[in-house]
């Protein structure tokens, strides 16, 4: 019998005797406990913006937490090959962070704006950053010996950010983990979930990672109710097989959503954990990630990957700091808003609050005037908070916003609308003439992300929604997508838009007689790259990536006439 069975058959027991255990129960019996009120989700609604942090032994090497761990992993089905398990699961014997300062982590939080932190206590490699009695593959069993995920949750407490917990449910260092035992894996998550719900005092964000498995595998329908037992009020992501409170688009802004709560998790470089010289995005990225989130009704969970001494790279502490510092300006337009009412779009987001309407204009494609449809409700005043002037017309045509070109902001100009009622009675809409002419026609493409078209198919590069997005598999250097227009269209701009900026080589090219034109050439896209050409009239348009550094992803291909 090893150390894990020992473990779990002396949980079972203990479990049965604790009066806040919770015995396995029917569906219909759990189903009060699987969702948080209105009530509880308000602070997270007003809070918008929140630190993730994902830490671990594998930043001595410097590649992804978890996913560059090598050998099989049952679920998914596959098996890694970039560090040999024996030299991953070893890395532990040599972490000693010595330079890791939980207060200093929480100060740089506030500094950046942030409301609340949610740290990786668990990832999918099985490493316990935390003080498990469940496992000796755990921080304390390290050369450091202390408890971090305690250290953490005092230093939030005392400075009153809210407090999360990642906690991975996949688990491909535990031995009965996806096995004919996975029922003794169960009872250790379980453990593992009690432990942190019952020894770190106030915990108000608990976010799972299950990587799409199901409520069974789980055991979600006693999982969850357990979690809100041990701590009532906490909010729970949907990653657990269940919908639980808030959705969790990753590494891309989620779409406009005001009915149910959704936070998107997206990277201030480009790899979760810690990776020497990784490319940072830039302060224009970040507040434009920032505002798209909050302007969709959603919040925005803005990881870090510390360093293997424990610090922040300074860097990245800069440029957290700048947005705290972006924020301390304008946070009005941000915290206690709600998304709308127009909704994002290329030209930027609106949030609102009372009878004010933000406008985050973060781009003006090149437009002397950006067009909003018509509100039913009369505009008073307005005021420019980034400087300078506007004219503001409002006719039956919709709301002329004109603002001279060297008074916008060169991050985002925002705009205060000051309504005669209030904001919220206002239904969403979108501004119809950023409509691509490709929008919502038939697309092909060289390669799919693991084959999954629903997620990441060629047609989501043509869906008019900047939260989706085509995707290739890990490793693809060429690759091509076209779209059939489906008549002879006319269009004199293409506006792409690329994430992650992979692309170093790539043509543009139409079909004729049967071939592949090219009509125009270029190296690096990156987050939107325009590209202006002669009116050109085809049904058929391809992008042809030449060369990329990794599998090319890309969000939007729009095509649009000028006059």
């Amino acid at each position: 019998m090893n150390v894990y069975q020992k473990v779990v058959i002396f949980l079972g027991f203990i479990a049965c005797l604790l009066p806040g255990a919770f015995p396995v129960k029917a569906v219909s019996d759990t189903v009060d406990g699987l969702k948080a009120n209105d009530a509880d989700l308000q602070w997270f609604r007003d809070a918008k913006f929140g630190l993730f942090i994902h830490w671990g032994p594998v930043s001595l090497e410097g590649t992804e937490i978890g996913w560059s761990r090598a050998g099989e992993r049952r679920f998914p089905h596959s098996t890694g090959t970039q560090i040999p398990v024996d030299v991953y699961d070893n890395l532990y014997k040599q972490f000693n962070p010595v330079e890791f300062n939980a207060d200093e982590w929480i100060s740089i939080a506030k500094a950046a704006g942030m409301k609340y932190l949610v740290f990786t206590t668990k990832h999918h490699d099985g490493f316990s950053m935390f003080d498990s009695q469940l496992t000796d593959y755990k921080i304390t069993n390290t050369p450091f010996k202390r408890d971090v995920t305690a250290e953490l949750a005092n230093a939030c407490h005392k400075a009153g950010i809210k407090l999360g917990f990642y906690h991975s449910p996949p688990d491909w260092h535990h031995p009965d983990y996806f096995t004919e035992n996975h029922a003794r894996y169960i009872q250790y998550l379980h453990g593992q979930v009690r432990e942190l719900c019952s020894n770190y005092g106030k915990v108000d964000i608990l976010w799972f990672d299950g990587l799409g498995g199901k409520p069974k595998d789980w055991d979600s329908y006693t999982l969850i109710p357990m979690v809100r037992h041990l701590q009532p009020g906490i909010l729970i992501n949907n990653r657990a097989g269940l919908p639980a409170d808030f959705d969790t688009p990753e590494q891309r802004v989620g779409r406009f959503q005001n009915d149910r709560a959704w936070e998107s998790c997206i990277t201030i470089c480009h790899q979760w954990a810690w990776k020497p010289d990784d490319q940072m995005k830039s302060l224009k990225e970040c507040i434009d990630i920032l505002a798209r989130s909050v302007g969709g009704d959603g919040n925005l969970l803005f990881n870090v990957g510390p360093m293997p001494n424990g610090k922040i790279e300074d860097r990245q502490v800069k440029r957290l700091k700048e947005m705290g510092a972006w924020l301390d300006q304008y946070g009005e337009t941000i915290y206690e808003t709600r998304g709308g009412p127009f909704k994002p779009g290329p030209w930027g987001a609106s949030t609102y609050k009372g009878k004010t309407i933000y406008l985050h204009i973060l781009d003006w494609e090149e437009s002397e005037t950006l067009l909003l449809p018509q509100i039913d409700e009369t505009i008073v005043s307005h005021r420019v908070l980034t400087g300078g002037e506007a004219a503001i017309e409002q006719t039956d045509r919709g709301i002329e916003v004109k603002i001279p070109a060297d008074q916008r902001h060169p991050i985002d100009t925002i705009v205060a609308l000051e309504l005669e009622g209030p904001a919220a009675y206002i239904p969403p809409v979108d501004l119809p003439q950023y409509l691509s002419l490709g929008t919502g026609k038939t697309a092909k493409a060289s390669n799919v992300f693991q084959n999954n078209n629903w997620a990441y198919g060629p047609a989501k590069a043509f869906d008019g929604d900047l939260s989706t997005r085509w995707a290739t598999d890990s490793g693809t250097k060429q690759a091509w997508i076209y779209v059939d227009l489906e008549n002879e269209v006319t269009f004199n701009r293409i506006v792409i838009c690329e994430s992650f900026g992979r692309t170093r080589q790539f043509e543009l090219q139409y079909k004729k007689s049967g071939n592949w034109i090219t009509f125009h050439k270029g190296n690096t896209i990156g987050n939107k790259l325009t590209v202006r050409v002669e009116p050109l009239t085809t049904r058929y348009v391809r992008l042809n990536v030449l060369h990329a550094d990794d599998g090319p992803t890309f969000r939007e291909i729009q095509f649009y006439l000028d006059q």
